[in-house]
């Protein structure tokens, strides 16, 4: 899947990639957050010794920054786009010309994985749209 990056998206890929070294797959601008998918196995580049890039990464931007890294498995990737809730099972099935996610998790850990004005979950959904051609996730 070909995903069209803006010039904003790439000036902010160009910085992280510059202070992390990590590669980036993908970068999404939203409103208050900057969040990069970065490559398998390259978490902890981007994240640094105590979190020392990706703090460098937040004062640069001035902005709020998250990380997820990137798996081809789809169950996988919107596993770890749902962090730090704790996903029981995750089911993928087509169902009229639209793939869906759904999800299972704690009764207590619904809000979590919803989030605040449901910010977690549409996070999750545009990610898994541009990585894994999912067109929603329901939580159960």
């Amino acid at each position: 899947m070909d995903i069209k990056l803006k010039t904003e998206e790439l000036r902010y890929i160009a910085l992280f990639e510059q202070i992390t070294n990590a590669k980036v797959i993908d970068c999404v601008i939203d409103d208050e957050t900057v969040i990069f998918v970065v490559e398998n196995g390259e978490m902890g580049l981007a994240i640094g010794k105590g979190g020392i890039n990706i703090n460098r990464v937040k004062k640069a931007l001035d902005m709020p920054v998250e990380v997820i890294e990137y798996s081809e498995n789809a169950e996988e990737f919107i596993k770890k786009s749902f962090y730090p809730v704790n996903i029981k099972k995750i089911k993928i099935s087509d169902d009229k010309n639209k793939k869906i996610a759904f999800i299972d998790v704690a009764a207590e850990n619904k809000g979590l994985a919803i989030g605040k004005n449901g910010k977690r979950i549409k996070k999750a959904i545009k990610l898994a749209q541009r990585h894994c051609s999912i067109d929603t996730i329901i939580i159960n």
